[in-house]
């Protein structure tokens, strides 16, 4: 199936889109499907059970606070930071919780919110399964997954990676670099023309440009944010925010700065922090395609921006379009989801979409944009996912910073080329496939592994 631009890049709130985006929406999407069947006036407790690496790592990536947002029929597209924080504290010291926002029942987090740290469901680590009781008898008991970048599959549809594109009917179907290769090349066709022209089935020209415009603001905004905000991360951490030191010292920089060509990166490492220190905070981000990834295409969005001598709107369009074709490739081929490859499925992906698309808002080929998107992910095979503490901070934060600008060097060693190259983008996607396979699952987000068990905490 082919993902839309839209699925791929989502607003939505930190931390983690996997962790908190997806099981927010699986709470409200239970929640909807009570009120829709009539039953929702009956229920008097409601019981989540969180399995694998969401038991695992869900009190560091706010699994607990989405749950209380979700089953009261917020969603992560609607919900503003500040709004959730005071919903949840008030959901917490009232003890009662208004299922769909609108029928309140009795609510003790320790005995209805439960992490089943030994449990793991056979489909994906991201399980979690909603019960909801008239006293001591289930009313409806239902199985949901967040397979990644805040995508949700309830029991019925596990057989698909891809719910919400469904059966798009569209006028070019790729399922592979090599399918978009061979339509770029009969059509006369950009990669990010051929995404355009499948989002023209569900909405005009206008549309889409309206919708490709919000989510480049939206990144954009998040950068500013977490520019501005100081302080002390949540979590236990005690990791302390970079970003407005780092952005006061280049710009008192600035004259010195001219001497030095790499100065450049140090502004993209900027926004590449700015956007995971407010992830990591709970801010509003967008997966790109996921949460913990959320740094690495805006930063080089804003690199193109700022720095290429023709960027203008169409260039942020082209973009896009063709990072979102990239990620619909791994989202069909493999995963994003981090607690089912690695992180090789997050910031990997995210570095292949930002190369790609930099090489197409550059003016490159498809043949280029698709070698620029085979280096962003050869060169982050087997990249493990192991957050310390289970928060997205530890190594999170610079690991966008560091794939941010290996996206950058992608970008620039394709346009060097003509677009031939050894290795394709299809067996890379495979390659990757495979070694989340081959993963051991304590490096597949689960904080039982890696630097989660190395680092001496003081």
């Amino acid at each position: 199936m082919v993902a839309s631009t839209f699925e791929l890049f989502k607003i939505g709130v930190g931390p983690s889109s996997s962790h908190t985006m997806g099981p927010m929406l699986a709470a409200a999407m239970f929640v909807e499907r009570l009120a829709d069947a009539g039953q929702l006036d009956e229920v008097t407790r409601v019981e989540t059970l969180l399995f694998g690496s969401l038991a695992l790592t869900g009190k560091g990536h706010a699994t607990d606070r989405a749950i209380l947002l979700g089953l009261s029929g917020q969603r992560p597209e609607h919900i503003e930071p500040d709004a959730a924080d005071m919903l949840v504290e008030e959901i917490r010291s009232c003890s009662e919780i208004r299922l769909n926002g609108s029928h309140a029942i009795p609510f003790d987090e320790e005995t209805d919110v439960i992490f089943d740290q030994k449990k793991r469901l056979d489909f994906h680590s991201n399980a979690m399964r909603f019960t909801a009781y008239l006293d001591d008898q289930p009313v409806e008991s239902r199985v949901y997954y967040s397979v990644g970048g805040g995508a949700v599959l309830d029991e019925d549809q596990i057989g698909s990676n891809n719910p919400e594109s469904g059966l798009w009917d569209v006028p070019y179907r790729f399922c592979s670099g090599a399918d978009l290769l061979r339509i770029a090349a009969d059509e006369g066709l950009s990669i990010a023309e051929i995404m355009r022209a499948n989002e023209r089935t569900r909405q005009e020209d206008e549309a889409i440009s309206a919708g490709i415009r919000a989510i480049a603001d939206a990144m954009s905004a998040c950068i500013d944010r977490g520019i501005l905000q100081d302080g002390i991360l949540p979590g236990g951490l005690r990791v302390k925010r970079r970003a407005p030191l780092i952005h006061a010292r280049l710009m008192e920089r600035q004259e010195r700065a001219l001497s030095d060509p790499l100065t450049i990166l140090d502004w993209v490492n900027l926004w590449a922090l700015a956007v995971n220190e407010e992830n990591a905070a709970g801010g509003k981000v967008v997966t790109a395609p996921t949460n913990g990834a959320a740094g690495i295409v805006p930063s080089v969005l804003r690199f193109y921006e700022r720095f290429a001598p023709k960027a203008d709107a169409a260039g942020v369009e082209t973009f896009l379009l063709t990072a979102a074709a990239i990620g619909s490739l791994f989202k069909e081929n493999a995963s994003i989801s981090g607690a089912e490859v690695g992180c090789q499925g997050e910031v990997g992906v995210a570095c292949s979409m930002a190369a790609a698309g930099l090489t197409a808002a550059w003016g490159g080929t498809p043949l280029q944009v698709e070698n620029a998107a085979e280096i962003g992910m050869e060169h982050n095979l087997g990249l493990t996912c192991d957050p310390v503490g289970g928060l997205v901070q530890v190594p999170c934060i610079e690991r966008n910073a560091v794939g941010a600008v290996k996206a950058i060097e992608a970008a620039r060693l394709a346009i060097l080329g003509d677009g031939t190259h050894r290795v394709s983008l299809d067996e890379v996607i495979e390659t990757m496939r495979k070694t989340g396979l081959d993963m051991s699952e304590r490096y597949k987000e689960t904080s039982q592994g890696g630097l989660a068990v190395n680092l001496v905490e003081c």
